[in-house]
């Protein structure tokens, strides 16, 4: 059973009636589904389907690739020596079927991999789809890849002989709140929504991790399992994440790192100096790579040009290993049970619910009322200022983790709370909130209405400088 992914089914399947022969690009971070989406939507019939092998050489993807035609029905053949002798086997392969107005889909899963160095890989494809594969009108070949970078350097932003050959791309992305919550249900786990909630927190919205949770366990059980206990099926997920993504990850794990250590994100300058790496087109390329594979955000804030873009690390699952796994040192197998209720706990969550937050920005505009209107989403900080002399602050700096410009001529600037229970605004709260925004108008010289809307897991407790609050989200909006 899928969950989800309506939109993406619809799109994959529409591509049987179409009238020509279709190229198709699924990509997304690993572990997001791309495999089961493609195989459900297409009920795992393919006259052809192939996946690279992580790490192989040529000669032994070359060989996979002829045993996978083996698979597919193609008799005895030649080992072959290049990638154009391998796809000129496909190509033979697929001459014999009749036409018949019945689309033959081509399923060639992890692409990337199979890229290795001095291969032709990419030309080799380029031939195959151009010469061969467009002379039909019944062909649909439909490649993948977690190595998200690849798929749009190699294939979508292709300038050689792929440039604009591709008739459909698909980016898919991690499950929202609802999609957790059905699949949850679709288990019988139980869990309710905060439940659901905090274990959005660790893993994201990515469904391989969800499929470890087990049923008959609370969440916090299910986490010691997964991450601490010996042999956990996350316990190493870390280094096999960025390995089987980037050939040479450790420029990406060392940014990775220095972001960790700044949850509210760096400058470039500031990423290169926090993680020892050299300026150089590496760097560049290896932050790139991060943000089009979903680990890290760049944004500018409201006032501030591009060269002054932030860099904040946003992946769930790449923070919890920072913030706990990583700190296990003595391998505590009860190590998540033993730290919720305590500071570092609460730290974490307080942190946590900000990027779900993030994360659901739709469904926030949609509660709010206004999700036909154009908008676009920031943070914004200020240092403050201080008297030259007296060194006695004039101005308090303030950090808002979430503003949305609106272009009916309204921000909402959203305050973000996370607790167990009702959240009540005390005077000194209050206080800050004022100033954040004070501070806000003020630097940014905005004509627009600024709204203070809170998003809290419970609500706000009624009364008291709570009134003073435009608009009040709940965890339950998230879940939209």
């Amino acid at each position: 059973m899928i969950i989800g992914r309506e939109k993406e089914i619809a799109t994959l399947q529409g591509l049987l009636t179409s009238e020509e022969s279709q190229f198709v690009a699924v990509y997304g971070r690993r572990r997001v589904g791309k495999t089961y989406l493609i195989r459900e939507s297409y009920n795992y019939d393919f006259v052809f389907q192939h996946t690279g092998t992580y790490g192989a050489t040529r000669k032994q993807q070359l060989s996979d690739f002829r045993e996978s035609l083996y698979n597919a029905g193609m008799g005895k053949c030649a080992m072959p020596k290049t990638w154009s002798d391998a796809f000129h086997l496909l190509w033979e392969f697929l001459k014999v079927m009749p036409v018949d107005g019945k689309k033959k889909v081509i399923f060639i899963d992890e692409l990337p991999w199979m890229d290795t160095p001095k291969s032709n890989f990419v030309r080799s494809l380029d031939h195959f789809w151009n010469a061969w594969a467009t002379t039909r009108k019944d062909i649909i070949l439909v490649i993948c890849g977690s190595a998200t970078s690849w798929i749009i350097d190699n294939v979508i932003m292709n300038y050689g002989g792929l440039h604009n050959r591709l008739t459909c791309k698909v980016h898919l992305q991690p499950f929202c709140l609802r999609e957790c919550k059905q699949y949850c249900e679709s288990r019988n786990l139980g869990y309710k929504d905060r439940q659901i909630l905090e274990a959005y927190m660790a893993l994201g919205g990515i469904p391989y991790y969800w499929s470890f949770l087990k049923k008959g366990q609370s969440v916090a059980q299910n986490f010691d399992r997964i991450f601490f206990q010996t042999g956990g099926e996350l316990s190493q997920e870390f280094d096999a994440l960025y390995a089987s993504l980037f050939k040479k990850p450790h420029r990406h794990i060392a940014i990775i790192t220095a972001l960790a250590n700044k949850k509210s994100g760096l400058q470039r300058n500031e990423v290169l100096k926090a993680s020892k790496l050299s300026d150089n087109t590496d760097f560049s390329k290896a932050l790139q790579e991060l943000e089009q594979c979903g680990f890290i955000r760049k944004y500018t804030t409201i006032g501030k040009k591009s060269k002054d873009a932030i860099y904040q690390l946003i992946d769930n699952y790449t923070l919890f290993y920072f913030d706990f796994i990583r700190e296990n040192v003595n391998g505590d197998e009860h190590f998540w049970t033993s730290q919720t209720g305590t500071s570092i706990h609460t730290g974490w969550a307080g942190r946590a619910f900000e990027r779900v937050c993030m994360q659901h920005v739709n469904q926030i505009k949609d509660a709010l009322g206004f999700s036909a209107v154009v908008s676009s989403v920031h943070s914004w900080s200020y240092k403050g200022e201080k008297d030259p002399v007296s060194r006695k602050n004039i101005h308090k700096g303030a950090q808002i983790d979430l503003l949305i410009d609106r272009n009916d001529d309204t921000i909402n600037l959203c305050e973000i709370k996370y607790t167990n229970s009702t959240y009540t605004i005390t005077e000194e709260e209050d206080e800050r909130i004022r100033n954040r925004k004070e501070a806000f108008i003020r630097e940014t010289e905005t004509e627009k209405t600024v709204l203070l809307t809170m998003i809290t897991a419970f609500g706000l407790t009624p009364g008291g400088y709570a009134d003073d609050i435009h608009c009040q989200l709940t965890m339950a909006d998230l879940f939209r």
